[in-house]
């Protein structure tokens, strides 16, 4: 099977493409681990992606494009990308060259596994912001023994055991990740704070503005963009700091506010719908009657006769 260049962009569907391209040798057609050092040809290139792909990285040595963004990542970084996903490989020129590890598996190798069905909780591979894993020394030396484990099952003959022992290690692997992200957004906490702090002016502005009539009703990717945050990290991190997904925490704003303009009879339940960003009435009244078991009319003669 041929390597597709479209667009300048390489498409890599398997395993095995990927590593005929950096001219590693196949172990296994789903799943693998590589080693980047000075050794290996890394040319600036943007790849399209058709596995899961976790990279270690000792050094920079280039720069990561990921989407419209560029990744921020150091030395001693965890950067992982999903299947479908394009990246972009800068080689800095008066750098030392690349040098890191990766875990590559696809996701035919996890058909029919409690893993496969698990993928999705492993939110730091669909971010598409900037936001590397950053390692203390202890962390590192955790997810090296992991991706060894890996390969020394891979240099062993094949039998019944090997799949799931292979499976298995990726998933401990996959947890200690998710522990070690919880521990980067508890020591970031302070900027988290500031950044919902923002995204609650933003919301109240949006809200009080007059913009919703005009924009529409908010979305979590419009606030993420204004914070320049991926829609999945920022709504990560909104759930991190107040226990409400980032849509919940904007729909119980609208509520809020909802309710004090019904306070005012002089707004009608059409006006009220415009100014919360709702095209038609109907729309919103099923949107409030979802979120407080009433319609507004009724909840307006409510608050009226008490």
């Amino acid at each position: 099977m041929t390597m597709e260049h479209t667009a300048d962009i390489i498409k890599a569907d398997t395993i095995e493409q990927y590593n005929r391209f950096f001219g590693f040798e196949t172990r296994h057609p789903l799943v693998g681990i590589v080693h980047f050092d000075g050794s290996v040809p890394q040319p600036t290139h943007r790849m399209t992606l058709g596995f899961y792909a976790l990279f270690l990285k000792k050094t920079t040595g280039c720069i990561i494009n990921y989407g419209k963004t560029v990744y921020d990542f150091d030395d001693e970084t965890v950067v992982s990308f999903a299947p479908g996903q394009t990246v972009g490989i800068h080689r800095l020129e008066d750098g030392p060259p690349p040098e890191a590890v990766g875990l590559l598996f696809h996701p035919d190798f996890l058909h029919r596994t409690s893993l496969g069905q698990r993928m999705k909780q492993y939110s730091f591979f669909s971010y598409t912001s900037n936001e590397a894993l950053h390692l203390s020394t202890e962390e590192r030396l955790i997810l090296q023994d992991y991706m060894e484990k890996i390969v020394r099952e891979l240099q062993h003959p094949i039998d019944k055991f090997s799949k799931s022992l292979i499976i298995s290690n990726i998933e401990v692997l996959l947890n200690y990740c998710m522990r070690f992200y919880e521990r980067q957004f508890i020591t970031r906490e302070d900027m988290n704070h500031d950044t919902l702090a923002r995204f609650e002016q933003l919301l109240e502005d949006y809200l009080y503005s007059g913009s919703a009539t005009t924009e529409g009703i908010p979305t979590v990717r419009y606030f993420a963009d204004k914070i320049c945050l991926s829609p999945n990290y920022f709504g990560d991190l909104v759930k991190q700091e107040t226990g409400k997904t980032a849509q919940e925490y904007i729909q119980l704003k609208m509520i809020a506010i909802a309710k004090e303009r019904m306070l005012d009879p002089a707004g009608t339940i059409k006006q009220i719908a415009e100014s919360l960003g709702f095209q038609h009435p109907q729309h919103f009244v099923r949107f409030f009657k979802r979120q407080e078991g009433c319609t507004p009319k009724e909840f307006r003669n409510r608050i009226m006769a008490s």
